[in-house]
């Protein structure tokens, strides 16, 4: 699938429904924390390995292409790897957004620049910028692989990444699933109970009984 166009359904998806759609789908750990919550994140992944020194991300930040979204392992670092400079000049490049699995610093002037970051902890301390690490390799971040290219689908919620024949294979049923759960709720505020529409009772019995069942709507 032409990325354009994916990224335009998935800026309309929720993490959460392509999590229901596979439910081994990687996923950062629920550490991710993003440092704005009502921003998307949607971009391919140019990958970064460093610690505690922050020359890599310089190079990251030089290399990398419109679209795509830094994504940092920070090898269990304790210094900052990228604060409101950094963020500042992806936003320049015209990044898609930076996950750290790391820390951050000036997070107060970051969150004024409606640009999507997500990040393990916060330290006013900075790393040094003598080192240099890899780029573009796969890395571990949030407890996943990720690999260069990646597809990544940040909200609220938190941070799924797939390959794009994943990602192109999982997008309609993740669509149909959040238009199923866009029914179900319409019908809720009208007074529909949730119960009726699922097949609740059955399934319990047969789950009850050890017989293989599946909870589902009715609809």
């Amino acid at each position: 699938m032409d990325f354009k166009k994916m990224r335009e359904r998935l800026l309309k998806i929720d993490t959460t429904c392509l999590c229901d759609a596979q439910k081994k789908i990687r996923a950062l750990d629920p550490g991710m924390r993003p440092l704005c919550p009502d921003l998307k994140l949607v971009g391919r992944a140019y990958t970064v390995q460093c610690c505690d020194d922050f020359l890599t991300v310089i190079k990251a930040l030089q290399d990398a292409a419109a679209g795509e979204v830094l994504v940092i392992d920070g090898q269990g670092g304790r210094k900052a790897l990228a604060g409101e400079m950094f963020t500042t000049e992806a936003c320049r490049k015209g990044l898609a957004g930076m996950i750290i699995d790391g820390v951050i610093r000036d997070i107060k002037t970051i969150q004024k620049m409606n640009f999507p970051v997500y990040y393990r902890s916060v330290f006013p301390v900075s790393g040094s910028a003598d080192k240099i690490f890899k780029t573009q390799i796969p890395i571990s971040c949030g407890g996943v692989t990720i690999h260069p290219g990646d597809i990544l689908l940040g909200d609220a919620d938190g941070v799924v990444v797939a390959s794009s024949d994943e990602m192109t294979e999982l997008l309609p049923l993740a669509e149909k699933i959040q238009r199923t759960e866009s029914i179900t709720l319409k019908k809720m505020e009208k007074g529909e109970s949730l119960l009726d529409m699922l097949n609740f009772q059955e399934h319990y019995s047969r789950v009850m009984a050890q017989k293989d069942s599946k909870l589902e709507f009715k609809f």
